[in-house]
């Protein structure tokens, strides 16, 4: 089975929760794991030009995607990269692939659901089957202990937040669990 965990990072912080996903999604028996930066070199007058990488996300089974939160929606590089793939959604080749989101923001709120929104909303065009969190958030009665997972409470994706450029360790820690819960549900 083969993940893929796809993203673009500018400050760091995004491509350690994606590492985080990876590391979780290794950690199930049977699983090749791949990630794939979407750089700036990549993009070409406003439009991604990395066929190669679409191509090899045909083949894998499930995706995970990440982008920081920049004016309330996935970044323009990250949105450069969605657009490129019309071509595979008219063919709906990655139709019943499993799929789950995360996002990191520099303010509490942000609108960091709506870049969740927005990455389940690409995952459903594409007919793919979206993976949310199980885990309550922080201020549930099952999790009090603030070093518990899903610190920010969203249950669609994974929502971090960073003030200062540094990633909250719980927000590792629920990245992780979200790599791994996609993988284990990929290969079951």
């Amino acid at each position: 089975m083969k993940l893929a965990v796809v993203f673009h990072s500018a400050s760091g912080t995004t491509r350690q929760l994606a590492q985080a996903v990876a590391a979780g999604a290794a950690e199930v028996a049977g699983v090749d794991v791949v990630t794939a930066d979407i750089v700036g070199a990549d993009i070409v007058q406003g439009r991604f030009c990395n066929s190669a990488l679409l191509q090899q996300l045909s083949s894998v089974d499930a995706i995970v995607f990440g982008s920081p939160t920049y004016m309330g929606s996935v970044s323009a590089q990250f949105k450069a990269f969605a657009d490129a793939t019309g071509e595979l959604w008219a063919e709906q080749a990655w139709a019943n692939k499993l799929a789950a989101g995360f996002t990191i923001g520099a303010n509490l709120s942000g609108d960091q659901l709506n870049t969740i929104q927005y990455l389940q909303v690409f995952a459903g065009q594409h007919g793919m089957l979206w993976v949310g969190l199980d885990i309550p958030g922080a201020g549930s009665a099952k999790t009090s202990d603030p070093t518990k997972w899903n610190r920010l409470g969203a249950q669609s994706g994974l929502i971090a937040h960073s003030a200062d450029g540094s990633v909250h360790k719980t927000d590792l820690i629920t990245a992780q669990y979200l790599g791994q819960r996609v993988a284990q549900l990929a290969t079951s």
